[in-house]
């Protein structure tokens, strides 16, 4: 899965499965682009990259701002020289039941999930069809395959990158770009597991045929896939990493 002198974008790089992503990406060989809005904790994940012989960039970027994703994508291609894959992971949470949930809990989660996918992929896009090659890959969530008690803003906005991701696979395959959705089950940092009490936890693990939780590298392993040329002839598909909660 040689990734070697590719640039690849992961958004929310700097914990969890991000990070894990952006340093699987690296041991493929791909130089890496970090946005993240927390620029110290990012900035270890580069130097642990660099450690590589890698090229590695951090870039602080609210996702849901158009103005600010366009401009942080110019950026990556000016500093790092082009750019091959982007990692649309970027994401949080405002769990609350539907009848008390407020407006700006709704909003903030479509903004950043949702909202923030499309901003990057479209400013991605231009580079992507010019160079006619590339990779979308959106980090969705198996909330949005089956939806989740308290979490109906997160649930749509999953939801809604996994039709965003069938839609512009559609659009971008005349140009070779593939885009594909990675769905996480119970994963630390995928926003499903936050502050879930042991109880809670105990109950959806007993919905895992595997029966323990997932690695953040379980995902990567999975984007890195993706990535490379051995998946040239997969697009529009949604792959779970849920050790079959949802199957």
């Amino acid at each position: 899965m040689n990734l070697s002198d590719k640039v690849a974008l992961v958004t929310g790089g700097s914990r969890g499965i991000g990070r894990a992503i952006a340093i699987r990406l690296a041991e493929e060989g791909a130089n890496v682009a970090l946005c993240a809005r927390n620029v110290e904790a990012a900035e270890s994940v580069e130097a642990e990259i660099k450690d590589m012989g890698r090229k590695c960039c951090v870039f602080k970027a609210d996702v849901s701002d158009s103005q600010q994703a366009d401009s942080m994508i110019k950026s990556v291609i000016e500093e790092l020289g082009s750019l091959y894959a982007v990692v649309n992971n970027a994401g949080i949470t405002r769990d609350n039941l539907l009848l008390r949930m407020k407006d700006d809990e709704w909003d903030a989660v479509i903004k950043t999930n949702l909202n923030g996918s499309f901003n990057c992929a479209r400013s991605a896009a231009k580079a992507l069809i010019k160079a006619r090659c590339g990779r979308i890959i959106n980090i969705t969530s198996v909330v949005g395959l089956q939806g989740n008690a308290g979490q109906v803003n997160y649930a749509a906005s999953k939801a809604g990158m996994i039709g965003l991701t069938k839609s512009l696979a559609r659009e971008l395959g005349s140009r070779s770009v593939t885009v594909n959705a990675v769905a996480p089950g119970l994963v630390p940092d995928t926003g499903m597991t936050d502050e879930l009490s042991d109880e809670v936890m105990q109950g959806m693990l007993s919905q895992v045929p595997l029966g323990r939780p997932g690695k953040p590298e379980d995902v990567a392993n999975i984007v890195a896939f993706l990535a490379s040329s051995r998946a040239d002839y997969i697009t529009g598909q949604v792959i779970s990493v849920d050790g079959g909660m949802a199957m």
